[in-house]
């Protein structure tokens, strides 16, 4: 930390208020703000994708259960990547894997917007897959350098700014989709907008001192209490994946809601995740990990069942808001224990810990297709339902 964000965040802990002591904490620390820039960006490019997910459905008139199956082309990916991220970040360091795993990311989501057929949509989507899997685990090692380079306490606040970029994508497609501007266009001008603000944050990135390890592995075999975690953490990653891959399509198929309040779903799942993250870092330690993982798990579960039994358009993105807070602070309370568990090397529960959550957000959504496909999409909801019913469960015999 430099002298200035030193004086900075001294001046800024003697603010009363521990919540707006830690936003002005956060926001205050240049490493801190490029971090979760680079976490806003990832979520900017999936909000801006998922908005045109059912444009790309009714044009390549796929149903349901084709739909799930092709998007199940993004989890390859990540399976592809994950055995090579360790090796990855280890021979590019943390900083120039996050920034390469962005500009690639930025680059390929433009293709299944543009994808001709299936084949090239399949295409497209696994090397999302590839990119996502990469800048997942290279931010979330970046946030946890800083902290532990800087005693500052940020990753729910970087998982805030995720939330924010894909409150803003979500926003802004809306805004796009009114205005009758082509999904075509549109992505690959996010894309460009990603690249500027990758470029930007680069050299602010390259100063994190990086902790010594002497380990680099991607994954390793869990014990019972990071297997807890894994459960608990795929469980609400389906949420955030019904979240960002089926709401539009609920809200505009199924409850004959317009495209622009369509787009809006995920806006309201952001809103209520991105205000929750945020208050994350002062309120987890004040109140515990464990209630907040038990009380998010039944409060999601409580708005997909509202989505599903009130049909309403007005209701359903009440729904999507609750689940958004419910599933806030779910990923910064497990990224952070994920550092922690007993016998496992932290680089490796991390990024055991972060496949297998990422895996969940993108393998959730096409299984809610194949449910979908069977019963109808509003049992595919209920199901991710069912699934926070045993996240609140599991959060009561974890240790965190």
């Amino acid at each position: 930390m430099n002298t200035t964000d030193q004086s900075t965040v001294a001046s800024i802990s003697m603010t009363g208020n521990p919540l707006v002591r830690n936003v002005l904490a956060y926001f205050s620390h240049a490493q801190a703000r490029a971090v979760g820039l680079v976490f806003a960006s990832d979520s900017l490019l999936f909000g801006s994708w998922v908005a045109h997910i059912p444009h790309i459905k009714q044009r390549l008139q796929l149903s349901e259960g084709e739909l799930g199956l092709v998007l199940f082309a993004m989890p390859a990916g990540l399976l592809t990547m994950n055995p090579l991220t360790g090796y990855l970040i280890a021979k590019l360091g943390q900083a120039r894997a996050c920034f390469w795993a962005a500009v690639g990311l930025a680059l390929v989501m433009c293709i299944p917007v543009n994808a001709p057929n299936v084949w090239v949509l399949v295409l497209g989507l696994y090397m999302v897959g590839l990119a996502g899997a990469l800048i997942n685990v290279a931010m979330n090692t970046l946030a946890t350098d800083v902290e532990k380079s800087t005693g500052l306490a940020i990753m729910s606040s970087c998982h805030g700014m995720w939330s924010v970029g894909g409150m803003i994508g979500s926003a802004v497609a809306g805004a796009v989709i009114a205005l009758h501007v082509a999904p075509e266009i549109h992505l690959p001008l996010m894309g460009l907008l990603v690249l500027l603000i990758t470029v930007g944050v680069r050299p602010v990135l390259a100063r994190i001192p990086v902790q010594p390890t002497t380990e680099q592995a991607s994954f390793v075999m869990p014990n019972l209490n990071l297997l807890l975690m894994i459960l608990i953490g795929l469980a609400l990653a389906m949420g955030e994946g019904t979240a960002f891959d089926w709401s539009a399509v609920y809200l505009r198929e199924t409850l004959g809601a317009s495209s622009q309040i369509a787009a809006l779903g995920f806006g309201a799942f952001s809103l209520t995740m991105t205000l929750g993250r945020f208050m994350g870092d002062a309120l987890i330690p004040r109140l515990g990990a464990q209630r907040f993982l038990f009380l998010g798990g039944l409060i999601a579960a409580a708005g997909l069942f509202l989505a599903v039994l009130v049909p309403v358009p007005g209701v359903a993105l009440l729904g999507f808001a609750l689940l958004g807070a419910g599933c806030s602070l779910g990923a910064p309370i497990l990224y952070a224990a994920a550092l922690r568990v007993p016998g496992i090397p932290p680089a490796a529960g991390l990024a055991t810990f972060a496949t297998f959550s990422f895996i969940g957000f993108l393998a959730g959504p096409p299984v809610i297709g194949f449910v979908a496909e069977a019963f109808g999409l509003p049992w595919g909801i209920a199901f991710v339902g069912f699934m926070m019913l045993v996240s609140a469960a599991l959060s009561k015999i974890v240790k965190l």
